[in-house]
């Protein structure tokens, strides 16, 4: 008997290292397999418009790409603490919230955001990440505000001549990759600054007009009605105006 139960014991330890664990909390309609030890969940081409709410806690590896996802909300991964891949490329992705990766900023390593509708992006989304950021064939709006989402995120340097302006505040740049208009000395935050200067002047031009305007018209009005009080004067019989009277009016 005790050999039997010594055999069962053996055979029930080798089960539990032999058998690869079963995630019981993996979304549907993804996979959650064990990858060198960490979770993994695969959610790649499986018809998915939104970002999983259930995805486990302890998932190092999550891949999402190849869906029709169009916007990551905030705190959309605010749970995965042991997050150190993202992949959300090829997607329509269109707007990303301020705090989309809440939660995430230490141990995200790689984030790809790659084959997106994306136009534009805030620079608080992405700053405290310390990953590694593809985002190439996106259909860039090239300005200010991207100007400084690149100057402080770290970029995949093998992605980065990929980032493209599909339009631009200036139409030269449209379809030129952005970096290398960077690279020759553009700044865009300049260019901006130049039009808000350049708007704030025609405004104040415009003011200054309306003023001096205004200042005309009150003054030949009031001339217009002196000279029609002044022959109205002269008008009257001489018995019935005082000579004064004429006077003060001259």
């Amino acid at each position: 008997v005790e050999k039997n139960n010594l055999s069962s014991t053996c055979v029930f330890f080798c089960l539990l290292l032999c058998i690869p664990p079963v995630w019981t909390s993996c979304p549907q309609p993804c996979q959650c397999t064990d990858h060198s030890g960490a979770m993994a969940v695969l959610c790649s081409s499986k018809h998915l418009d939104e970002i999983p709410k259930d995805i486990p806690k302890d998932a190092v590896f999550v891949k999402l790409d190849a869906n029709k996802i169009t916007q990551i909300p905030n705190n959309a991964f605010k749970h995965l603490n042991h997050l150190e891949e993202l992949d959300l490329s090829r997607n329509a992705i269109e707007k990303i919230d301020m705090a989309a990766f809440r939660g995430v900023a230490d141990g995200l390593r790689t984030l790809d955001l790659s084959n997106n509708l994306i136009q534009s992006i805030p620079k608080e989304a992405l700053v405290k990440l310390n990953a590694k950021i593809r985002l190439s064939n996106n259909p860039w709006h090239c300005e200010c505000a991207l100007q400084e989402v690149l100057w402080e995120v770290k970029l995949d340097p093998e992605s980065v001549n990929e980032i493209t302006c599909q339009t631009s505040v200036r139409e030269e740049y449209v379809g030129k990759p952005l970096i290398q208009v960077l690279d020759s000395g553009v700044n865009f935050c300049n260019i901006h600054q130049k039009t808000t200067d350049v708007a704030m002047f025609i405004t104040m031009f415009g003011w200054f007009t309306m003023v001096i305007t205004y200042v005309v018209y009150y003054v030949r009005h009031n001339q217009e009605d002196a000279r029609k009080h002044l022959e109205y004067l002269k008008s009257l019989p001489s018995t019935q105006v005082p000579k004064e009277t004429i006077s003060t009016v001259l």
